[in-house]
């Protein structure tokens, strides 16, 4: 299953343990370009503290007469069902979505082709396939790697086209997920990973050894 023949979907959340999803951003990616996009304010289940204010600039005013993100099932749902989701350090976004929804809807096991499965993972983690696929590379926060593989100019056009007018910055969710989607069709559009499939993505998102020769071998963790 070559990586260009399903929908990858590259997500971000902003918010807190405090305040629950604030603004989530999701871009489907179909053979490395922008196919959709899914974003929008969500009511906080609790404070914003000036601490995560200070982070995704989102003000608790901003959020008043909007719906939680536990209203979004339908959407997260029907997106798992059709391809796999990707994130940038994918351990947070995973652990988000199962605090709200444990399990997803049964759907295909895109690291186990044939099969299928009710979890959100596994994702594509561009984080960790930074570290498995690429030597000396000094930071891997998003925007640092953004500026490394040349990809700022590229993003910002993207965020131009899809992101609202006031939420085109680092620490925006959708921002965020153009920016991770931009990565990881940077490292896919290298000669040496011509031929990548989703299996083998998700192997090497998975930095544990036994835990990825388990997704190689078609098992289950």
């Amino acid at each position: 299953m070559h990586w260009t023949e399903v929908p990858i979907h590259f997500v971000d959340f902003e918010g807190s343990p405090s305040s629950g999803v604030v603004e989530y951003g999701v871009v489907t990616l179909r053979a490395g370009e922008v196919a959709a996009v899914h974003t929008r304010l969500c009511a906080p289940s609790g404070p914003i503290r000036p601490e995560d204010f200070a982070i995704h600039m989102i003000p608790a005013e901003a959020t008043a007469g909007t719906a939680p993100f536990s209203d979004e099932w339908e959407i997260f749902a029907g997106l798992r069902s059709r391809g796999p989701f990707a994130a940038h350090f994918a351990g947070t976004e995973n652990a988000i979505i199962r605090s709200v929804w444990p399990y997803a809807r049964v759907s295909p096991d895109f690291a186990r082709p044939g099969q299928t499965s009710v979890e959100w993972g596994p994702w594509i983690d561009t984080g960790r396939l930074l570290r498995q696929l690429f030597r000396g590379v000094d930071s891997a926060r998003l925007e640092d790697l953004v500026d490394s593989f040349g990809l700022r100019t590229e993003v910002l056009a993207l965020a131009e086209q899809y992101c609202p007018a006031d939420r085109r910055f680092f620490h925006a969710a959708l921002f965020d997920a153009l920016a991770g989607g931009a990565l990881l069709c940077s490292f896919l559009r290298q000669s040496h990973f011509v031929g990548a499939t989703i299996p083998w993505l998700l192997q090497q998102s998975v930095l544990d050894p036994d835990r990825r020769e388990a997704l190689r071998q078609g098992e289950l963790f």
